[in-house]
């Protein structure tokens, strides 16, 4: 918007701000007019915040007004260059609605009826079956990773600590880490992506594979910290995925075969009914007889 036209709908803004809503509903304030179509001060007001300072008031008020312009300028401009074929735009907003009705009736229906209780039998019978759908595209591990600043870093106490898995030990290393360590990762039960945990080190590790087939542990240095990885548990690329670390997917992929399972019946029970009940007659297009 040009400045002179952006100052013009500034004062205007700022006026009817102060003037706040003194005008009523059906002595409206007009602010902006294309055509035919008229902005209105209670509109603008409508999309304003509370407790807004004036000059966001007046920046907020002065998009809107710009923006609503624009739109009704395009809008005008269609309308004059579109076809009256062009402009009935009445079957694709029936068939819109259709749509969403649709759309919100089943999934009300989903909400109230589709059980969403996956149990554990389900997921491993799931997993047993289709086990060539979990093949790992990555490098997954169980690891403890620790970077410590040089000066504060005790090789060989670290390593003590972290031989020690069980859960008074592994206590004692995270509170070591919480007082020592600038990085503490500490995934003895859970699967973690080894990518993301690779990022860490100090230098680029070129064959995953290799690095965890050669190291349970590993000490790297650089001039700053004091690096140590333990790898408790690994698999590889291409290796079948263990049934933890899939679990969510499969759940997921359960919910949704159930879903579509259940809008299918409704269908179904939907279509049985109108049958059932005499809704709907199919005609015969060359006898036109039912």
């Amino acid at each position: 918007m040009p400045f002179k036209h952006f100052l013009k709908y500034g004062l205007i803004v700022a006026a009817l701000l102060v003037m706040g809503s003194c005008a009523s509903e059906t002595n409206d304030t007009p602010v902006a007019k294309v055509g035919d179509k008229v902005l209105y001060k209670s509109a603008i007001l409508e999309i304003l915040p509370k407790n807004s300072s004036k000059e966001d008031s007046i920046l907020l008020a002065n998009d809107y007004i710009n923006k609503w312009v624009k739109q009704q300028l395009l809008i005008q401009k269609a309308d004059e260059n579109l076809s009256p074929e062009q402009k009935n735009v009445d079957a694709e907003l029936l068939a819109y609605r259709n749509s969403l009705i649709i759309y919100k009736y089943k999934n009300e229906l989903i909400k109230q009826r589709l059980d969403t209780v996956v149990s554990t039998s389900e997921i491993e019978n799931y997993y047993n079956a289709h086990n060539s759908d979990f093949n790992l595209n990555r490098c997954i591990v169980k690891a403890i990773f620790l970077k410590i600043p040089t000066d504060l870093a005790n090789p060989d106490l670290v390593k003590a600590l972290v031989e020690d898995t069980s859960e008074e030990g592994l206590a004692e290393l995270r509170e070591y880490g919480s007082r020592y360590a600038k990085t503490v990762e500490i995934s003895t039960e859970n699967w973690i992506d080894f990518q993301v945990l690779q990022k860490n080190f100090p230098v680029e590790v070129e064959s995953p594979e290799q690095f965890l087939r050669r190291n349970t542990l590993k000490e790297m240095n650089d001039s700053k910290y004091y690096y140590l990885v333990s790898i408790q548990d690994y698999k590889l690329t291409n290796d079948l995925a263990p049934i933890e670390f899939v679990e969510n997917n499969i759940k997921n992929l359960i919910l949704n075969q159930r879903k579509i399972k259940f809008l299918k019946d409704i269908e179904e029970n939907i279509y049985t009914e109108g049958i059932r009940q005499n809704k709907f007659r199919i005609y015969n297009k060359e006898t036109n007889e039912n």
